[in-house]
């Protein structure tokens, strides 16, 4: 049976791209994160708007307010004690002036806020121009450093045409401060609400995924066997998948039987003909005779042989099935003890409990061939191990059973020469040759691996890995 890897609940971070619920949520993130920046982007602008046609609403307001409360006395001298209602013109160097200055021949003086601790530069009507209300607005920079805001106007104060220039001036720089710390504000509340937002479609995402996750599961019991087919309710959209795998199930089910039927009805057609040849040819006798039933003999051992891969190729990749080791070790190793008490034999097994992704009477066979393989050259002991292997992150589960004997051994080159079927060293052992090759070829069904080694006691070391059930 080919390996396969560990079903985990919690998929690896190179299968993260992979993950359907990782594209969503990367997806629905991104998203999210686009609409938020469009969104500030948008409010602040809006908002930038709206201040800024507030405060040159305001500076436009202060500045009638200033033209209505100065005058002319017939002198010429400027007069008026303007009061614009905000008391930032009061405090120095604010940054909110106010200032009123002849415009015209015959008037004289000039007026100022109280704020107003340094005279401000305007530019020239050529660098900015009045328009066709005789007013302008520009920008200049404030007694402190400040950026000014500035609304100037000339307007005639009386009948002979005496004219005045009225400029009123606001910090710019508290409008963008005013701004910017409203920026900031929105931005914590937009990231708080997109955190929340995206943490609620992260959750909403998986748990609408959750069905695939019990399909899963629900397939790792039946690749495990501790099931035979999905059982459960599923959502309309997946029920449909959820069918069509238990109807495959059971599909591998029929094959697996009746793959079973026709090996069996194979190996019954072929039994009584082939035991006719062989006593035929033992009763033949001479020569010929010696000749028809060794090759009868050695059809029967061929096709005892290509039975039992046939068996287990049946049901390979289908439903698993689950043997547990210790017990059927533990029973071997008793038996054998009672056919060999001339040799001791000793059991280690894991204090965890190991099961065999594969059939009872399979894992019999390829302890039974290597176990009697062992009692048959030791000289006095034999040592069976089982542990279980741990494999690498992602890999199958495995385990090792390793059987050892003080025997004569086998020589390193002639390792792969005895797993060859009928082949056999010593022809004065009985035996047919067929059982170390049989045990290669059910180890390679099954997926796992096959060593035969220089054992510590003297002799071979056997050992075999397979794969274990979770």
């Amino acid at each position: 049976m080919p390996t396969k890897p560990a079903v985990s609940n919690t998929p690896s971070l190179r299968s993260w791209p992979r993950s359907v619920a990782f594209r969503v949520i990367a997806f629905s993130t991104v998203w999210a994160i686009l609409t938020l920046v469009v969104i500030f982007t948008l409010i602040t602008t809006l908002y930038r708007q709206a201040s800024e046609r507030g405060f040159d609403s305001l500076l436009s307001a202060h500045l009638f307010n200033l033209i209505g409360s100065v005058g002319v006395s017939e002198s010429g001298q400027l007069t008026g004690a303007p009061d614009l209602g905000d008391l930032r013109f009061s405090e120095p160097n604010s940054g909110w002036y106010w200032s009123v200055e002849p415009a015209s021949e015959g008037v004289h003086g000039d007026l100022h806020s109280s704020s107003m601790t340094k005279a401000i530069p305007s530019p020239s009507v050529a660098e900015v121009p009045f328009n066709a209300s005789f007013q302008r607005s520009y920008s200049a920079d404030g007694i402190e450093g400040e950026q000014l805001e500035v609304f100037e106007s000339e307007f005639v104060l009386d009948a002979k045409n005496r004219a005045a220039r009225f400029r009123v001036m606001g910090n710019q720089t508290e409008l963008e401060q005013e701004i910017a710390t409203f920026q900031r504000r929105l931005l914590t509340y937009l990231s708080l609400f997109g955190v929340g937002m995206i943490a609620i479609n992260a959750i909403a995402i998986l748990l609408g995924l959750q069905p695939l996750r019990r399909v899963r599961n629900a397939l790792a019991m039946v690749r495990e066997g501790t099931a035979q087919r999905l059982d459960g309710r599923f959502p309309a959209e997946i029920e449909p998948l959820a069918n069509e795998t238990n109807a495959l199930i059971e599909n591998n089910r029929r094959i697996v039987e009746r793959s079973r039927t026709q090996v069996g009805n194979l190996a019954h057609s072929l039994k009584t003909p082939l035991a006719v040849l062989l006593n035929e040819g033992r009763a033949l006798g001479g020569a010929k005779g010696k000749l028809i039933a060794e090759q009868a003999a050695s059809m029967q051992k061929q096709v005892d042989h290509y039975l039992q891969r046939a068996r287990v190729a049946a049901q390979r990749d289908s439903v698993v099935y689950r043997t547990p080791v210790a017990p059927l070790v533990q029973r071997m190793v008793r038996v054998l003890q009672k056919l060999n008490p001339q040799t001791a034999l000793s059991l280690s097994l894991p204090a965890t409990d190991i099961v065999f992704a594969g059939e009872r009477e399979d894992l019999e066979e390829l302890l039974g061939n290597l176990l009697d393989n062992a009692m048959k050259w030791a000289r006095s002991a034999v040592a069976v191990s089982v542990k279980p292997v741990a494999g690498k992150e992602g890999a199958a589960n495995l385990f090792e059973i390793s059987i050892e004997d003080d025997g004569p051994g086998i020589p390193d080159d002639k390792a792969r020469e005895v797993l060859q079927r009928g082949r056999r060293l010593d022809e004065t052992k009985p035996g047919s040759g067929l059982g170390l090759a049989i045990v290669a070829d059910l180890v390679n069904e099954y997926g796992g691996v096959l060593a035969l080694e220089r054992s510590v006691m003297g002799g071979l070391k056997a050992m075999v890995r397979l794969r274990s059930l979770q």
